[in-house]
């Protein structure tokens, strides 16, 4: 997959959990760095862990995987956001880790 179309297919994936997921893409369109808060647990989980934690985790599955998947990274606070399957937030055990799912 091109790196425009996997870009493109990151955006429909993320903004299908918009309420509403057209206007979500066309402000995306009208600026990329643009900010939507997405509910989780629908296609996704997300665990967040300490940039101490994160970025050298991201490191290595970086450097063992293709792709190792999407994460959102807080460069300000330091944060890492995996995204996971829906679900994991409920059944995720282990400290140092906040966990954002359905509810």
């Amino acid at each position: 997959m091109s790196g425009t179309a996997g870009a493109k297919s990151a955006v429909e994936w993320l903004a299908s959990v918009a309420p509403d997921p057209e206007a979500c893409r066309w402000e995306w369109e009208r600026n990329p760095l643009g900010v939507a808060l997405l509910p989780a647990g629908r296609r996704w989980d997300v665990l967040i862990v300490s940039g101490e934690l994160g970025y050298p985790t991201l490191d290595i599955l970086t450097n063992c995987l293709d792709r190792p998947g999407p994460v959102l990274a807080d460069f300000g606070e330091s944060r890492i956001g995996w995204f996971v399957p829906p679900g994991t937030a409920t059944r995720w055990l282990g400290t140092g880790c906040r966990c954002a799912g359905q509810g």
